[in-house]
């Protein structure tokens, strides 16, 4: 059960990841008066999570 959960709080967190740099980029501009939208700082946040994110289901499938 704890090895599901991490799986799916790092697919969880990878796909945030990945919408914070689409957001970021401005090719995700959703919804309209996000405060996110082009502005690059969001991109390297997004890049963060998205690799934790991918780190945490390597983790959960070797547990």
């Amino acid at each position: 059960m704890k090895r599901i959960a991490v799986v799916g709080v790092g697919i969880l967190a990878v796909l945030f990841g990945l919408v914070w740099i689409g957001q970021g980029s401005g090719y995700f501009p959703y919804p309209a008066s996000s405060f996110m939208i082009a502005q690059p700082q969001w991109m390297l946040y997004g890049a963060i999570v998205a690799l934790l994110g991918l780190g945490a289901v390597v983790a959960g499938r070797r547990m």
